[in-house]
């Protein structure tokens, strides 16, 4: 499957238009993600913003239908670490059934979303909802059951060492199923033939390159055939060929498997090949929203700055 599903790309930002448009709001564009007069700007983000400069300036809040109903919503979502806020308002949806990804400059709060999707993080303010229940609301036997809905892919596989490939993927079924031997075996090597690793089942992680160890975490993320798939930064350490590769592999699995996959990532590329609905995060909150195709050819400029890597435009080193 080599079709690239984020295709096209707004032509490359143009110094004098971004300065000419700095002070301005494009027409027709949701201004309620931007600063309002009265609200308290956080130092952190504050710092990140130039002088004189609205801090939500970009953010139009735009969110373009994508065609289905949301598997996780975020509500108003405020998160802080001390002095430093981290969301600030977040309000995003990501479809059912499709591959979505959340894009933005490190450190701008992408992992952190996907802590409150499964609980381990809670909002200080607003809600997350997972098909319509609210995750914070939850009892801990509600968590616990609602855990199961998700798998998770983390950067480096997250393989427990003292384990050979095919115990750690068998590793969620025994904890959390109370299926026999026979039975977790054939789910187990299902899952492994799916990612190409049928033959290793017996090696130990420290025998598996980078993009085996993925791809193992990548089996052991599907074997309780989860309904929402969380990706942290999947390509993470490989090289250009094994992202392409992988890619193509999680296009695969999802067309097979179905469900809402999560991917957070800095790879351009992999957005153009896996995505079917793009968010951008920054300052806390996001930018714009929608169909890939769509956020390719957006007339944002921060939009079109961070989807084609210039060094001119509204991101700097703040």
């Amino acid at each position: 499957m080599s079709e690239q599903r984020g295709q096209g790309g707004g032509a490359p930002i143009d110094p004098r238009q971004w300065e000419e448009s700095r002070a301005t709001v494009p027409a027709g564009e949701d201004t309620r993600s931007r600063f309002t007069e009265g609200e308290e700007v956080p130092d952190n983000i504050r710092e990140q913003t130039r002088e004189g400069e609205d801090p939500y300036q970009w953010h139009s809040g735009r969110t373009r239908e994508h065609g289905s109903t949301d598997a996780v919503e975020f509500i108003d979502v405020k998160k802080s670490f001390g002095r430093n806020t981290i969301l600030n308002g977040l309000n995003l949806g990501l479809p059912d059934n499709q591959i979505s990804m959340i894009l933005g400059p490190s450190g701008t709060g992408k992992s952190v979303c996907i802590k409150h999707m499964v609980g381990l993080l809670y909002p200080d303010d607003g809600d997350v909802l997972v098909h319509g229940e609210s995750v914070p609301g939850m009892a801990d036997d509600e968590l616990f059951e609602t855990r199961k809905k998700f798998g998770v892919l983390f950067q480096d596989g997250a393989l427990f060492g003292s384990m050979n490939l095919f115990d750690n993927v068998c590793f969620p079924l025994r904890q959390h199923t109370d299926k026999g031997e026979d039975e977790i075996g054939e789910i187990v090597n299902r899952r492994l033939r799916e990612v190409g690793l049928e033959g290793a089942a017996d090696k130990m992680p420290n025998e598996l390159s980078g993009g085996m160890r993925k791809r193992a975490g990548f089996a052991r993320a599907l074997v309780l055939d989860p309904d929402i798939v969380l990706f942290d930064e999947p390509d993470s350490g490989l090289d250009p060929v094994r992202t392409a590769l992988l890619c193509e592999l999680i296009m695969e699995v999802h067309e097979e498997n179905g469900g809402a996959y999560c991917v957070i990532t800095h790879d351009i590329m992999s957005a153009r090949r896996v995505a079917d609905y793009i968010a951008i995060l920054w300052k806390g909150r996001i930018v714009e929203s929608g169909p890939a195709s769509e956020l390719f050819n957006s007339d944002n400029q921060f939009v079109r700055q961070f989807l084609s890597g210039e060094a001119q435009g509204p991101l700097g080193m703040e």
